[in-house]
């Protein structure tokens, strides 16, 4: 059986090409509107190593097809610029050397101008291999839904690697002019759902994309449970700080408490106090705090000490997907343009709130892979395997997730000190 099956299943071979081609080109068009707002200067920078700049990740998408997709299939490709295989590549050992990550802002040249040159070739031998249809078709249409959801995740960094650059920027700039906030109405507390015990099915169910690591689908015992009907808010994280939550030691793994002491952590990233007051940076410029919206950009080691300090506990992964399967898939996420995690509103009785979009939810689950799992042939399966050590699964998706992009088994992965991202938490605990 081709590994490819793993991935996804025959419906996007079934797919008519029109269907895929409008897709495919509504995404890639997608990454260029992101950047209408930035400045040549701007899509240059690199505001830390774990950030890449957002002309980098134009360009690295635009490779990832002429890689994986049109070299192999298109008969006659002809290269934009071998040298681009060195500058563009990012963890691919099997696609040779590569400039290094905390060097990608000293790519100056290409210029901006060139690097968009190179997606209108790479689109136009796109719409030509559609326009062909292979023979190999199955193979070849599910390269290309890899292509798309991979430039899917790059379209979430690119905001929140903007987000990073802006915020390390003193005159503090907005990727977008401030919109009019609804008045925020101070959440009830928290309220607890109850989940049975038993053996349930992890997983991708096989229906539509998933990546080679939601699968395979397997058994996984779960004792009762209880999970937050909503996530937690950065009032009640305030409520954490005034409380000496960040000055208590044993409320921190030890890993984390070293952090805390060796990064002076005394607060979520992009909070500032000015004059007494608490304000965020946002990809609108720095505001005021939101006490009723999610706390967000926390680590997992924060994360973990506000659940200890709250008397709870971050759920599992698997907790979370069956929580999951109770709830609307639908949420704040980069179509709502927001830009930013929002307060929760009232979800339908019996349901939970804020499962998917808003930020996403930290799990004391280390990443690792599920029973029987196996890599991708060749060099994707460098894209999940090889990164199963030492990391954390978030699930959820946030406010700056392409919507379809998100799904209940999606696992997301950072290390545990990470928190440029959209994270947060929601509570969970046994039940005695």
């Amino acid at each position: 059986m081709d590994r490819l099956a793993l991935v996804s299943r025959p419906p996007f071979s079934d797919e008519p090409v029109r269907t895929r081609a409008q897709r495919l080109l509504g995404t890639r068009k997608l990454s260029i509107e992101l950047t209408a707002p930035l400045n040549a200067e701007d899509m240059t920078v690199q505001a830390m190593d774990d950030a890449s700049p957002t002309k980098w990740h134009l360009a690295h998408t635009t490779w990832f097809f002429e890689t994986f997709v049109l070299g192999p299939y298109l008969s006659g490709y002809r290269l934009f610029d071998e040298a681009f295989n060195y500058c563009f590549n990012s963890y691919y050992e099997s696609q040779g050397a590569r400039q290094a990550r905390q060097k990608r802002g000293l790519l100056t040249r290409p210029s901006l101008d060139r690097v968009l040159a190179y997606r209108e070739h790479v689109d136009l031998a796109l719409a030509k291999l559609l326009a062909r249809s292979p023979v190999s078709e199955p193979e070849w249409s599910c390269l290309l839904e890899i292509g798309i959801n991979h430039e899917q995740q790059h379209q979430e960094l690119m905001l929140t690697d903007i987000l990073a650059l802006f915020a390390a920027n003193p005159l503090r700039p907005a990727y977008r002019a401030p919109r009019p906030r609804p008045a925020s109405q101070r959440p009830e507390p928290f309220r607890w759902f109850d989940f049975p015990g038993g053996v349930y099915e992890i997983g991708h169910d096989g229906d539509g994309f998933a990546w080679d690591n939601e699968r395979p689908r397997h058994d996984a015992v779960l004792y009762p449970f209880r999970l937050a009907d909503r996530l937690v808010t950065q009032g009640e994280w305030l409520e954490f700080i005034d409380d000496g939550g960040y000055e208590t030691a044993t409320l921190w793994l030890s890993d984390g408490w070293a952090a805390v002491k060796r990064e002076n952590w005394n607060a979520p990233l992009y909070w500032e106090p000015r004059d007494g007051q608490w304000f965020e940076m946002s990809l609108e410029g720095l505001q005021p705090l939101d006490f009723c919206a999610p706390v967000s950009h926390v680590s997992y080691y924060e994360a973990d000490a506000f659940a200890r300090w709250a008397g709870k506990r971050l759920p599992t992964e698997f907790e979370w997907e069956v929580a999951a399967a109770t709830s609307s898939q639908a949420g704040n996420f980069l179509a709502s343009a927001a830009l930013r995690p929002l307060p929760a509103e009232q979800a339908p009785t019996g349901r939970l709130s804020q499962m998917f979009g808003d930020v996403w939810e930290w799990t004391q689950s280390a990443y690792l892979p599920y029973p029987g799992y196996r890599p991708l042939k060749g060099a994707l399966g460098e894209y999940n395997g090889k990164f199963m050590i030492g990391q954390h699964v978030l699930r959820g998706g946030s406010c700056v997730t392409p919507q379809h992009h998100m799904r209940p088994s999606y696992r997301n992965f950072f290390y545990p000190h990470q928190r440029w991202q959209f994270v947060g938490l929601r509570l969970a605990s046994e039940i005695n």
